[in-house]
């Protein structure tokens, strides 16, 4: 690779180390050349996350996220670090570059406020954010020949999309967003709100309810996203466990005990994390 490109790649090697440790920790366990392809998928998908959480206005973010899908059709003769180190990637590995569409779809919709009545109207923004970055996934992994292998990483992304709502419940609900289904809210009685600490507000359980059957849900989506595990390499396979295990690990914990995402942002530990890429990759080598 020539000097600019290398840059590039350690650019989005930064921002996926700074800005992504649960999937930094998954991606380590791939060799360099895919380690790399990945970081320059996850800098171009965090660089569409900022501009619908930054502190634009709505009219701004909208106009940056037009902007964003315009370089996208001439990726290749883009300068810009990341758009340089994504065009590079795609050349080398079958990346579905439309993936990076339905993703600004997704950030679109957190843009204009979009709500959920329905959990399928959820899944359907969940694959755009997500299940869109499983695919992209994908592409760098490689698998063996299956029709259902893209879809497989659609519901992997799904599930992992759905624990990050769990645990980001509080913080979406003081930006003024809500993801959980409006029906689900209405079966379990639930009125989503925050104390004057900024603590989610249960005075009855029915949301601690609510998270734990939304926290077996999201299990059923990744018990069929899981199975793209064994189309994959060992490496890639270990990768993908690892990430999911993190997650899992994560919603587990969630469903144990629904209070602690009242109040703050659960998270495992440095340690934790190494013990489940460990797991993955020794457990997917025996």
């Amino acid at each position: 690779m020539s000097g600019t490109l290398d840059e590039a790649y350690a650019r989005c090697a930064s921002i996926t180390k700074e800005r992504a440790r649960n999937f930094y920790y998954g991606i380590r366990l791939l060799p360099g050349p895919k380690r790399a392809a990945l970081c320059a998928v996850y800098a171009l998908a965090r660089r569409i996350d900022d501009i619908g959480d930054g502190d634009l206005r709505q009219a701004d973010k909208a106009a940056g996220l037009t902007a964003l899908r315009v370089a996208l059709r001439d990726i290749d003769g883009s300068t810009d670090p990341v758009l340089l180190a994504v065009a590079d990637a795609a050349r080398r590995y079958p990346i579905p570059l439309d993936a990076f569409d339905d993703l600004v779809d997704g950030v679109e919709m957190d843009v204009t406020g979009h709500s959920y009545d329905s959990f399928d109207d959820l899944v359907g923004y969940c694959r755009c954010v997500a299940g869109s970055v499983g695919r992209l996934c994908l592409g760098v992994f490689g698998s063996r020949p299956d029709p259902k292998a893209s879809g497989y990483a659609d519901a992997l992304g799904i599930a992992l999309q759905q624990t990050n709502i769990l645990r980001d419940l509080r913080e979406d609900l003081a930006d003024g967003r809500v993801y959980l289904p409006q029906r689900d809210l209405d079966r379990f009685g639930v009125e989503l709100a925050l104390d004057e600490q900024g603590a989610l507000v249960d005075k009855d359980g029915e949301l601690a309810a609510l998270i734990d059957f939304s926290a077996a849900r999201a299990r059923g989506w990744y018990r069929d996203g899981l199975r793209l595990v064994p189309l994959l390499d060992r490496r890639s396979a270990a990768c993908c466990t690892a990430m999911s295990g993190i997650y899992q690990r994560l919603l587990d914990r969630i469903a144990e005990r629904p209070d602690t995402v009242y109040d703050q942002r659960l998270s495992l530990s440095r340690w934790q994390k190494a013990g489940v890429a460990t797991h993955a990759l020794l457990g997917r080598a025996s």
